[in-house]
């Protein structure tokens, strides 16, 4: 499986959460949380230029000529969201494209500020190709990743994969 970036954004919200979707289990589309998210990105993309992009195997929320804009519906997990926004900026550089990233929230909960701004550097590139390889091992891997037995699990669309 060719990486993407739900992939990044699921291996550091959960490791079993990205093995499961990189292994083509795919139960979002019974998530309400996962309908609500894309109902915002609807929302906010109406009428609007510039948004849901399709390059290779990622969409992008929004590329203007100076950002590019990855829109989440709340700020529960800056990390991942973070992880998935460089990945799609180091996806945008090897196409000739250069941008500084943007993230918005819809929700504000544990950040003080609803616009959080990043710029591709060496660093995050090298340590972004490190997560990469990561990910492929852990997608090939024969063992499932266990359950985290977080808060935030009741709230994951593989919910019932894991505790039913």
């Amino acid at each position: 499986m060719k990486i993407n970036g739900t992939l990044i954004n699921y291996y550091f919200h959960c490791k079993r959460q990205c093995y499961l979707h990189g292994n083509r289990l795919n139960l979002e589309d019974n998530s309400e949380i996962v309908k609500i998210g894309k109902a915002i990105h609807e929302e906010r993309s109406e009428g609007r230029e510039n948004t849901e992009i399709s390059i290779d195997n990622i969409k992008l929320d929004k590329l203007t000529s100076e950002y590019l804009t990855e829109v989440k519906k709340s700020d529960a997990d800056i990390e991942a969201a973070k992880w998935q926004l460089i990945y799609y900026l180091k996806v945008l550089r090897t196409k000739g494209i250069d941008r500084k990233g943007k993230l918005e929230f819809v929700e504000k909960n544990k950040s003080d500020k609803k616009i959080l701004l990043f710029q591709l550097d060496e660093k995050l590139e090298e340590e972004l190709e490190n997560y990469v390889n990561e990910i492929e091992r852990l997608i090939l891997s024969e063992n499932t990743p266990p359950v985290l037995n977080s808060s935030k699990c009741k709230k994951c669309a593989y919910y019932e994969y894991c505790y039913i």
